[in-house]
């Protein structure tokens, strides 16, 4: 069997890990598990599996996912944050409990020591959507309707601390208004009653509402993202739609245990970097509603204090609750 450079070299460096980690070669007798902090199905769960098959095919290093959900995914982060820094454990960890949760409530691990930044995975915005029962088609109308407390506005999201609830806070802060928020407990539930006008407004992942768009039910606003987006390019930004540098992305980076040796997270920042970069990898992602953004850990690490400090602040100065 002939076996490319690349393909060589990443072996290689992945058996030295091995070694460091008190093993033999990899793909005999070690296995690296990918955990996902949420439940299967969602846009979570497709990276980590994306990803994760490819580490294990073009490693050849035996890989497993393991979805470990609960309380918001913090129960994944703080799973890996305890788990042995061996480089057998890569967890998928999301902007809610890596920039978010520990300003709302206390949380049993430390997102910024606890845990070892790898390589930003994906960036997504959410889509604000509202039914044509609300009688608005811009983010000026919408803002115009909520000024004029006429009748009480909310939003959904999926639930307290999400990126889309911080989404909602901070054009709440930036437009002057005042429109509620609804946590829900996922996805789902938001768009039943969205669908069926129990609240006004949902702050919701792109390819969930996209099929609804599509038949009429739901009207875009707006996007959350500095940029349109391929799937719905005649839908604006909120920065174009009078509040210029307006930007709230979910995000989904790769992490290990806090401990790791800096040997073994090169490495792996290496191996995920080339992974995220693989053509039919970024069309997989993108068909999915994600861009792939693969990058340094210098460049993460800086990335998850620059959320942290930016939604603590609004969740101070706004007094932003978890519950």
């Amino acid at each position: 069997m002939t076996i490319d450079r690349r393909t060589f070299t990443s072996r290689m460096a992945l058996g030295a890990l091995s070694a460091m980690a008190g093993g033999s070669a990899w793909a005999q007798d070690r296995q690296v598990r990918f955990v996902c902090p949420y439940a299967p199905g969602g846009g979570t769960d497709i990276i980590t599996r994306i990803v994760a098959q490819r580490f294990g095919d073009r490693t050849g290093v035996p890989t497993i996912v393991e979805n470990r959900a609960g309380v918001g995914g913090i129960l994944g982060h703080q799973f890996v944050a305890g788990a042995k820094p061996d480089g057998n454990t890569i967890l998928l960890g999301a902007i809610g409990p890596l920039s978010i949760a520990q300003h709302l409530s206390k949380i049993p691990y430390d997102p910024q020591k606890d845990l070892a930044p790898l390589t930003m995975g994906a960036v997504f915005p959410n889509v604000l959507v509202v039914t044509p029962g609300l009688g608005v088609k811009t983010v000026a109308e919408f803002v115009e309707l909520a000024r004029k407390k006429t009748r009480s506005l909310d939003y959904a999201s999926t639930g307290a601390g999400s990126a889309a609830h911080l989404s909602g806070e901070l054009f709440n802060s930036r437009a002057g208004i005042d429109v509620v928020h609804i946590p829900y407990k996922g996805g789902s539930q938001a768009m039943v009653d969205i669908l069926g006008g129990r609240v006004a407004a949902y702050y919701a992942a792109p390819p969930t509402a996209k099929q609804y768009m599509d038949a009429g039910k739901l009207i875009a606003l707006a996007v959350t993202g500095p940029t349109r987006l391929p799937q719905m390019p005649t839908v604006p930004t909120i920065a174009e739609s009078g509040y210029p540098g307006f930007s709230a992305l979910n995000w989904y980076a790769f992490l290990a245990p806090g401990k790791t040796p800096p040997a073994i997270l090169d490495a792996q920042n290496k191996e995920l970097v080339a992974i995220l970069s693989l053509p039919d990898v970024q069309q997989e992602l993108m068909n999915h509603g994600m861009q792939p953004q693969p990058g340094s850990r210098a460049d993460l690490t800086r990335y998850i204090a620059d959320e942290s400090a930016r939604y603590g602040k609004l969740i101070r100065e706004r007094k932003i609750s978890g519950e």
